[in-house]
Parts: C-alpha cells; structure tokens; sequence
C-alpha cells in the first residue's frame, strides 16, 4: 500500500505530517486517520503542521471521512492541539481544505501558510 500521508513525531510536541503525493484509497486514507489519531496518544499538548506541498487532492469520500474524524475527535483536538498549520502552496488545495472545513469546523486554532519555516513559527507561537 502506498502512503497516503507520512508522520513524523521526532520533534514532539511538533508533529509533522507530510502528504506524499499518492492518490488517496480507502485503506491509505483510514491508515492516515488513524495514524494521525495515534499522535494524541501521549496525553500531552502538541501542535500539528500539515505538509500538503506534494498532495493529491483526496475523492469527495475521503474529504468527508477527514470531515467526520474531524466531528468525531474533537473533543481530544481541543483538549491537546495547541493550534495546527497547513503548508499549501497550491490553490486548489487550499479549497479543498475549505470544503473539508465546510463540512466540519477546524476545532483548533489554525493557519494557512506557503513555507515550512511560517508554520514552524506559527506552531511555535501556540506552544
């Protein structure tokens, strides 16, 4: 299977989580939320930076799962995510986040930013 998103928890409490460029499926898709998930699982405040420079963008179904986890994990994003970025360079990916957020509100304080040192300031910030 290939990878929808890659994680890298080395600098926690900052997260990172790259997307690879790979079509999203739903085996890769639910691996990615629930890898994602796993990040939570230190009880401790962290902060996210999401790196959609290399992503495809996911099928509607996948836009609305990433809604629902939204939905469903709120209540531990609140609790333990200082704030999240989103590195987008690309327009049509920063619609889909929109959409995605239409479906369900960004519970966490958040930023949309075109550079990894802008959201590793940003997160910083939040800490």
């Amino acid at each position: 299977m290939e990878p929808y998103a890659i994680i890298d928890e080395s600098s926690f409490p900052i997260i990172k989580i790259g997307f690879t460029g790979n079509k999203s499926t739903d085996q890769n898709f639910q691996s990615y939320l629930d890898q994602t998930k796993a990040c939570y699982r230190n009880g401790g405040p962290l902060v996210l930076i999401f790196d959609a420079s290399k992503a495809s963008i996911p099928s509607l179904t996948h836009q609305k799962m990433q809604a629902n986890w939204l939905k469903e994990n709120e209540d531990l994003m609140k609790t333990h995510c200082m704030g999240t970025a989103y590195i987008i360079p690309n327009a049509a990916i920063r619609g889909i986040l929109k959409m995605i957020f239409s479906f369900q509100k960004q519970p966490v304080p958040y930023r949309v930013v075109k550079t990894e040192t802008e959201a590793l300031d940003w997160v910083n910030a939040m800490l």
